[in-house]
């Protein structure tokens, strides 16, 4: 058997962890196999739909590189093999139109909640032979056996059965003449010769009402794998709607995450391979299978992720690293243009970063035009008793020819000697000079990262500014 997978995602909202982490584990599983791997929008929902969502997963798959092996399945292009294949079933007796109004549906709602009854259909209009009212909307119902148990072997949860008295007649078409989910996907599944779902765990009360859909229309039924739900820091499911945490996929990728770590989180929330933390895109198509996917619920741990990310922005190539940091200049409006050394940057900031954007952040501050010191803070400490200090360093630091930390450190700690008395005084004066900011990093690390010429600049300009301030002459 060929396996073949799908990630079937519908177009109703932005793109969220969950479905991020069934896409990645249905693509490995096709992968491992050597198989394929279809990417389906299931975009039948006319009243939720938004193209700009389609565009959203297809864009968030090519970022995370899972390719699929077909061009994009939309539902809507297969209407009317739905809409035969349900006329089939009305011929056959498989299926019935339901005439009942939405004010009756909620009545018997109603009632069966003060009962402590779950909801279920009551199959009014199940066995009447004349339905036909014209003018008189209707849906059209799946007549899903009433004795008996459906059964099936779920790959992660093993054997699942229902009574297919607790089932009710579900809809397959709508008022509006356009079929339901749990149909299109049933024979979207069966045209594509789908050899393994695998969804979430929510899907698994969809399952019995699918598999005796398939067995009255004589089709193959495929193997099921449901996964662990996601759960926040506070216990409650992670969805589009409501969680402590970011649960799209568009917030991390706004923050600064790289691909990788997504990735390679998500592999780990839910599966696991002995010790091992840190996957290769090949470890992870090589390694992954089913049997070691937990059933039970996962929490989400946004410190883990950070800590990933810190890790590949430091392990990662450094050109594949400034090419992302560049990315995020665009997205926080930072011009990168003005002959900064990017390595330099990430060299020396990397390591305190657990995203792009708080890298972002820390270039922000040496790329800010500090032309002008017209804050408190150039006032407080940008003082005519600078002078001295301030040309010393420019004159040491203008005769280096190698621009090392080990170089500036050594010039900076020896005439910091000569105020031992003022130290911290000193260096914040000089840090206010680089970037007219007391935000307290490493001035040998400023110094580095700015570069020599610039460096030079800065803190000449603030010299000039001193002056200027206190004195009539210029320098």
């Amino acid at each position: 058997m060929k396996i073949k997978t799908r990630f079937a995602p519908s177009p109703t909202g932005s793109m969220h962890i969950g479905s991020v982490r069934t896409a990645l584990y249905s693509w490995l599983f096709a992968r491992h196999y050597d198989g394929e791997f279809i990417l389906r929008i299931e975009n039948t929902d006319y009243n939720r739909y938004n193209y700009s969502f389609v565009k959203d997963i297809i864009d968030n798959l090519n970022w995370l590189g899972l390719n699929w092996d077909r061009a994009p399945f939309f539902q809507t292009d297969n209407l009317k093999q739905y809409n035969l294949i349900i006329k089939n079933m009305l011929l056959n007796k498989v299926a019935y139109k339901c005439y009942c109004s939405l004010e009756r549906l909620q009545k018997l709602r109603n009632y069966q909640m003060s009962k402590g009854i779950k909801f279920r259909y009551d199959n009014k209009c199940r066995d009447v032979k004349y339905y036909t009212k014209f003018n008189q909307s209707y849906v059209v119902r799946f007549k899903n056996p009433e004795f008996g148990i459906v059964s099936f072997d779920d790959k992660i949860r093993g054997s699942i059965k229902f009574k297919n008295s607790e089932l009710d007649d579900l809809i397959i078409m709508r008022s509006n003449g356009i079929p339901t989910y749990n149909f299109c996907s049933v024979i979207d599944d069966s045209n594509m010769q789908i050899s393994h779902v695998i969804r979430g765990e929510e899907h698994i009360n969809n399952t019995p009402r699918q598999i005796n859909m398939l067995n009255a229309l004589e089709k193959r039924i495929p193997i099921y794998a449901h996964l662990p739900i996601i759960l926040d820091s506070t216990g409650k499911k992670m969805s589009k709607r409501n969680s402590a945490l970011m649960n799209n996929l568009f917030d991390y990728r706004k923050l600064g995450y790289l691909p990788e770590s997504i990735l390679n989180y998500l592999l780990r929330l839910g599966w696991s391979y002995k010790n091992k933390e840190i996957f290769s895109i090949n470890e992870m198509k090589s390694l992954f299978d089913l049997k070691s996917v937990n059933k039970s619920s996962c929490f989400f741990d946004i410190k883990k992720l950070q800590w990933l990310n810190n890790y590949y922005i430091n392990k990662l190539p450094r050109d594949y690293i400034i090419y992302n940091l560049k990315k995020q200049f665009d997205k926080n409006e930072l011009d990168y243009f003005n002959n900064f050394n990017l390595s330099n940057f990430v060299e020396v900031f990397s390591e305190r970063c657990q995203n792009l954007k708080q890298l972002s952040d820390y270039c922000r501050l040496i790329y800010n035009n500090i032309n002008n010191f017209k804050s408190n803070i150039s006032r407080k400490y940008l003082k005519i008793d600078l002078i001295n200090c301030l040309t010393d360093v420019y004159n040491k630091l203008y005769l280096l020819d190698f621009w090392t930390q080990d170089s500036i450190s050594f010039v900076i700690k020896k005439i910091s000697l000569n105020y031992k008395n003022n130290l911290s005084f000193f260096y914040m004066s000089l840090r206010v000079s680089l970037i007219n900011n007391i935000t307290p990093i490493s001035l040998i690390s400023l110094l580095y990262a700015i570069g020599k010429e610039h460096s030079l600049k800065r803190i000449k300009k603030a010299i000039f500014y001193i002056y200027k301030k206190h004195s009539k002459h210029i320098f």
